[in-house]
């Protein structure tokens, strides 16, 4: 099957032809994986003018697709004559290697595409470190032929990030300066531990936003603590974890943060190479777990997302399902059973909810205590005000103390405090 239609390249865009091969999975599901790739090739500054796509049990072991449609694959590249052929699954090394020497358009999977993604939206010099790591880890094995290609420093989508030069020095050089990230990345985690250990002495409620890419995560972070994370109608629109502070409504001031998105078939390498980014999310007290409503395949990004937090070691963390874009809601829309709250990023009245929801299940995972303390206690009083979810605090005049009332974070250090005052 393949699709064509009249584009007009848009100038700088790449011109792409998509290749799909559906195995064991639905068409609908096939359907919205192409569709999916075709949104990260839009997000990777590409353009895609054509999409071939072949039903059959089991990839072809040399070339991904058989032989016919290969042959279509070749013609459709003579018409057309784009820059790049992008394949919806991660490519073997040989495979790459059999389809470049078919193809005149340059060859790229959907690992690379990613990466290549990633490469543009780092900001921090962790993330930074993090996207080449990954993406040497994954050019090490297909070095083989790849030098011509790989030659051009920035030249396009999929070369962004480190190049090659000589096969064997580079092999050297690349395993060289893979130790040398990893050493980096130590010092970073080292730091980023510190300042972790630091927030919880402060013993603050600590929310992670998590969520398949695009679910409107960065959106409802900046409504929610008015701050500036970078929102787009895109694929990985943020890569850096950002922290900010987010009122409740007693006033109490959890920890917000924003994570990366998830994606169904994330590359190894990425997973592994953004753990330590997504350690952020570790220390939560909770996790909002943001999902697109309006999207027809809304069940399957919730399910990925379920996996991958499964494959982190996080799926034991306290949960909100949130579901986001309400005003879009489709008419096959079924939310999972348990917790969650159906909403939009952009109605106050829905975020004021929201804040409600974070706030009762902050209470369920803390102590409440019923304290009178005097009121030249100054500084203990402050860190109920500033640290505690108050829900009543009322000053008894006869006594000259205040009578507090309100939950604490059980590993608090005020609560040694709070039992010379206990009710």
């Amino acid at each position: 099957m393949r699709k064509r239609g009249k584009y007009l390249q848009k100038p700088g865009k790449e011109k792409v032809i998509i290749v799909g091969s559906q195995t064991i999975e639905s068409d609908l599901h096939f359907q919205y994986s192409m569709s999916e790739l075709e949104s990260l090739v839009s997000t990777a500054q590409g353009e895609t003018i054509a999409s071939l796509t072949q039903k059959q049990e089991k990839l072809h072991p040399s070339t991904y697709i058989g032989k016919g449609k290969l042959e279509e694959l070749q013609h459709l590249e003579e018409e057309l004559e784009p820059d790049l052929t992008i394949f919806n699954d991660e490519l073997s090394p040989s495979q790459q290697r059999n389809l470049q020497d078919r193809l005149n358009s340059k060859v790229l999977d959907r690992t690379q595409l990613i990466l290549d993604i990633f490469a543009q939206r780092a900001r921090s010099k962790e993330g930074k470190l993090q996207v080449e790591l990954a993406q040497l880890q994954y050019l090490l094995p297909r070095l083989a032929g790849q030098g011509i290609l790989l030659s051009r420093l920035g030249g396009g989508i999929g070369t962004r990030g480190p190049g090659e030069t000589k096969l064997e020095s580079d092999r050297r050089h690349i395993r060289r300066r893979i130790d040398e990230i990893k050493r980096q990345l130590q010092v970073v985690v080292h730091h980023r531990e510190r300042y972790r250990e630091r927030r919880r002495r402060n013993k603050a409620f600590q929310i992670a936003i998590v969520g398949y890419t695009n679910a409107g995560k960065s959106t409802l972070f900046n409504r929610l603590s008015t701050a500036q994370a970078f929102e787009e109608n895109q694929l990985f629109a943020t890569l850096d974890p950002l922290t900010r502070k987010l009122v409740l409504p007693s006033g109490y001031n959890a920890i917000l943060t924003d994570t990366v998105g998830f994606i169904q078939e994330l590359p190894t390498t990425l997973i592994a190479a953004f753990r330590s980014t997504l350690e952020e999310v570790r220390d939560a007290d909770l996790l909002l777990h943001v999902v697109d409503s309006s999207n027809p395949d809304f069940d399957n990004h919730e399910n990925t997302v379920l996996h991958l937090l499964k494959e982190l070691e996080m799926d034991h963390l306290p949960q909100l399902i949130v579901y986001n874009k309400s005003d879009q809601i489709t008419p096959e829309f079924v939310p999972r059973s348990g917790e969650h709250f159906i909403m939009s990023a952009f109605s106050d009245t829905d975020r004021q909810k929201l804040k409600q929801i974070i706030e009762k299940m902050a209470t369920e995972n803390m102590d409440y205590y019923h304290v009178v303390v005097p009121s030249d206690e100054g500084r203990l009083l402050s860190v109920l005000k500033n640290d505690t979810i108050l829900r009543e605090f009322i000053f008894l005049e006869e006594e000259q103390s205040y009578k507090c009332k309100g939950y604490v974070l059980k590993d608090h250090p005020v609560n040694a405090a709070l039992k010379l005052y206990g009710v």
